[in-house]
């Protein structure tokens, strides 16, 4: 299989129109258009019954210690975790393409709705969910695409490791709440080919 995008270049950095959060160079960060980008596949077995996609970023701090503070700057030698941008399934067997914008258009205070999406698709939590408890204005259940916005002052460039799955399944069984844990368990079994690409973006203006 073989996954391409037209919003950016495999290993190129992702263009702010796919950002959740954008350089300010008064405020740090400002809120971005959070467009979700666009996604072509390939090459699929000829058996595959739907498909998924999950994006995530395995460079997110494991401590948030340092994380957005004046005259602090995350260390590169902290171990990092990941973090789930996208998880989308049921994506029928005769679909090979995502439009750009198609699931995501702004930021949505408090998240998108789900885990019902466009034409009988799901789409599960991303970590935002967990990022923004306790927050007056932006806490709730985000569902859907929410795209980067890593700390401002990370000493490391983030990736966003982007993959497409071809399933022997029509309908993916999600057992409990659909976070990224929950979703890549469910995949498990199912998996008759993957492709997958990565971006690049940092909000700390010494690294663009």
């Amino acid at each position: 299989m073989k996954l391409t995008s037209k919003s950016f270049n495999d290993g190129a950095r992702i263009p702010d129109e796919f950002a959740f959060g954008v350089i300010d160079p008064k405020a740090r960060v400002a809120l971005g258009t959070n467009h979700n980008p666009h996604l072509a596949w390939s090459g699929a077995p000829a058996d595959t019954k739907s498909f998924a996609v999950i994006c995530h970023d395995p460079d997110v701090p494991s401590r948030g210690d340092d994380v957005n503070q004046e005259g602090r700057e995350v260390p590169a030698s902290l171990p990092r975790v990941d973090f789930f941008h996208w998880l989308l399934w049921d994506i029928p067997a005769a679909e090979h393409e995502i439009a750009a914008g198609s699931h995501s258009d702004g930021v949505t205070a408090r998240g998108k709705n789900g885990p019902a999406a466009a034409n009988g698709w799901h789409h599960g939590i991303n970590d935002y969910t967990g990022w923004f408890a306790g927050d007056a204005d932006m806490g709730g259940t985000y569902y859907g695409y929410d795209g980067p916005c890593p700390p401002w002052n990370d000493s490391i460039v983030h990736r966003y490791m982007f993959t497409v799955y071809a399933l022997d399944v029509a309908k993916l069984d999600v057992t409990g709440e659909p976070t990224g844990t929950s979703v890549r368990a469910a995949l498990r079994g199912h998996v008759l080919a993957q492709a997958g690409l990565s971006g690049s973006y940092t909000l700390n203006p010494r690294l663009v």
